[in-house]
């Protein structure tokens, strides 16, 4: 009997049979057009790896814009003459990750508070910019540039330009993947820029600072911490991977506007906006909020295959990702109650998460 309900909860939150998981693994994604988001961050070679990394990323381009000159070449470009910035093209899939997505990590990924260059790379070739393709970008461009200046984050100005994309040239091949190619060289290179250390006590000094708008105080409590924090049904969820009834839980049918974060770490996950009605009695989202603050792995558990879905910070199981979602995003984040706790949009700012206001304005 135990058995035979375990098997009715996998088939429940399972609801797509594996042919179309199978159709939609084999579709090529070098055959589609995917949207593009172009950025400057210094050394192209770090920023093309920082986003080729992503889950929704498709590729990423390592190149010049800004400039005045046609076809410039590396030598040109980095040594001033050109007026280009080295900059990378990214090309994402918006089912998996969108543009407020993309600016996130761009800003965790530069110093956007040098004018003169991005760590040991000096010059404006170097320097941090935003290029939008489109007036949908540039404002949410301009809005991400705002909170991050609200945020407190970092004591001097943002000076990042948001900028109208030019034209895009791509780089010599060696440039590409040259993370990859040349993977002693990159890292030697990386490591005496200075900008993995920069961004370490940035992000790390935010983390402790739980008054900083839009994060709280992201950090994993000790096992014993956990044990008289969470309740026995949120201990069994996100430490022992347990599943909460259908139907029985409490936010499948929440319908108020705000934020989702993971019980344990604070880290924000989820916003209402992508939450809909799945029909399974567990709480349904078409999208995450963060994708930093996410992982998905293979979980062949319980004679099936899925993909489980885990919080950064906190390592809770939240629940698991299947392929039939809305048309918007083709995906359907099934997640357990147990694992969250909704923050109300009248309480973001108290609870510092100001930053996350504009999506219900």
């Amino acid at each position: 009997m135990i058995l035979s309900g375990l098997l009715v909860t996998i088939q429940a939150c399972q609801k797509s049979d594996l042919s179309k998981q199978e159709i939609k693994n084999t579709m090529s994604q070098e055959n589609q057009s995917w949207p593009k988001a172009t950025f400057a961050g210094g050394c192209f070679w770090c920023t093309e790896a920082d986003f080729e990394k992503l889950p929704g990323v498709v590729k990423v381009i390592s190149g010049y814009t800004g400039g005045h000159k046609e076809n410039p070449s590396y030598e040109e470009v980095s040594a001033g003459t050109s007026g280009h910035l080295e900059a990378i093209q990214v090309h994402y899939d918006p089912a998996r990750i969108n543009y407020q997505d993309l600016l996130e990590v761009f800003w965790r990924h530069i110093d956007p508070t040098d004018p003169g260059g991005q760590f040991v790379d000096r010059g404006r070739q170097y320097r941090s910019a935003i290029f939008y393709h489109d007036e949908e970008q540039r404002q949410a461009a301009e809005k991400s540039k705002e909170a991050l200046n609200r945020s407190g984050t970092f004591a001097k100005p943002i000076v990042t330009e948001i900028l109208p994309l030019q034209k895009f040239y791509a780089a010599e091949d060696y440039h590409q993947d040259y993370y990859k190619k040349h993977s002693l060289k990159y890292q030697y290179y990386r490591h005496g820029s200075g900008r993995d250390q920069f961004l370490k006590k940035t992000w790390d000094q935010e983390k402790k600072n739980p008054s900083a708008e839009g994060k709280s105080a992201l950090k994993k409590p000790d096992e014993a911490t956990l044990r008289k924090k969470l309740s026995p049904l949120q201990y069994k969820v996100t430490r022992q991977n347990g599943t909460e009834p259908a139907f029985q839980n409490e936010y499948w049918d929440n319908k108020r506007e705000g934020i989702y974060v993971d019980v344990v770490s604070a880290e924000p996950l989820f916003s209402s906006r992508d939450k809909y009605d799945s029909g399974t009695g567990w709480h349904s989202f078409s999208r995450h909020l963060e994708p930093e603050n996410i992982w998905e792995k293979e979980d062949r558990s319980l004679f099936s295959t899925r993909t489980e879905v885990r919080s950064k910070q906190g390592d809770s199981h939240l629940g698991h990702v299947f392929p039939d979602g809305p048309e918007s995003t083709g995906l359907r984040y099934c997640m357990n109650s147990a694992a969250l706790r909704f923050i109300p949009k009248e309480e973001l700012e108290k609870e510092g998460y100001g930053k996350y206001l504009h999506l219900f304005q």
